[in-house]
């Protein structure tokens, strides 16, 4: 279960202060969850090797009509700045160069789980509905299934779609982004 580093509340902007007075680094595993300075466990081989595989799957399938982002800023708020395994952008011109996307930026994010699945489940799914983040897949690498999270709302994510080994999962906004669930899990 991740811990909070540093005793909060900050915000994004106080978040970045800690980074220009040397007390965060970029290679540090942490982000910014609730006004929390949050440590991310570290990544096994199952969890980069999924990462790497929806890479180069979503990748290849969105071409010129998205960004895929890695291990990446997204700021979802005031006091939140996640960084997920894997986002979709809608395509700009400075590739995020000028600033970390917002929400209205984000198609599609992806979550993958071993040890971190009910966290990400109670404490990240329920930021991104409240950010209006259309769609969030969880890989659960456990369970051997693959969530998605679509209806976004202030309570929640209104639309829960499984789909386990056999079966594909489609995004809503990306047409034409269809994946096997067994393309996934390797």
């Amino acid at each position: 279960m991740p811990v909070s580093l540093l005793e909060g509340p900050f915000t994004v902007a106080d978040y970045h202060r800690l980074a220009e007075l040397g007390i965060l680094h970029e290679d540090d595993r942490v982000e910014l969850l609730n006004g929390q300075v949050i440590v991310m466990g570290p990544i096994g081989p199952r969890h980069a090797g999924c990462v790497d595989a929806l890479n180069r799957l979503l990748s290849r399938l969105v071409g010129d009509f998205g960004i895929v982002r890695v291990r990446n800023p997204v700021v979802l708020g005031h006091r939140a700045e996640p960084e997920p395994d894997l986002a979709i952008l809608r395509p700009r011109a400075d590739w995020y160069r000028g600033s970390h996307p917002r929400p209205n930026d984000v198609l599609l994010v992806v979550e993958v789980a071993d040890t971190s699945l009910e966290y990400d489940r109670d404490v990240k799914l329920p930021l991104y509905a409240a950010a209006s983040i259309p769609e969030v897949w969880l890989v659960d690498l456990d369970g051997e299934r693959i969530e998605a999270y679509r209806a976004p709302g202030s309570e929640g994510y209104g639309d829960l779609v499984t789909a386990s080994r056999g079966e594909t999962l489609s995004a809503l906004h990306l047409a034409g982004l269809t994946l096997g669930v067994d393309e996934i899990l390797g």
